[in-house]
């Protein structure tokens, strides 16, 4: 399933992102956003490298974004995919990056441990 997108200027906060994005991109990419925040309930939001992004401990935890054919979560740290890798299988796509399909469920409880995970790696660091 793809997503039809306008081009846009860089967003300037995490709200002018999700204005911009049609739906089914817009929900898929706020039940993420809920996923995450459930996770990391202290963690503040921003926009880092053009994208939706939590921090934590005064570092990045992780970084979302919606593209036209999927959406992706991307932990900035490559040791949390590498800990999952059996669990996450076809949805890891590259070193830094998870992909979800629009029209599959969300995996909440694993992406809730991978955020849970990035949270401890930045509170010890």
């Amino acid at each position: 399933m793809a997503v039809s997108f306008a081009p846009m200027a860089a967003p300037t906060s995490v709200d002018a992102y999700f204005a911009s994005l049609p739906e089914p991109a817009r929900a898929a990419l706020q039940h993420l956003r809920e996923a995450i925040r459930a996770a990391a309930p202290g963690a503040s939001e921003t926009i880092s490298y053009a994208m939706p992004a939590f921090r934590a401990h005064g570092r990045i935890l992780v970084y979302y974004a919606a593209f036209r054919d999927h959406y992706s979560l991307f932990p900035a740290g490559g040791a949390v995919i590498e800990a999952h890798r059996d669990a996450l299988g076809s949805l890891v796509t590259g070193k830094g990056t998870i992909q979800f399909r629009y029209d599959q469920p969300l995996p909440v409880a694993l992406v809730q441990t991978i955020v849970e995970e990035r949270l401890a790696e930045n509170a010890g660091r």
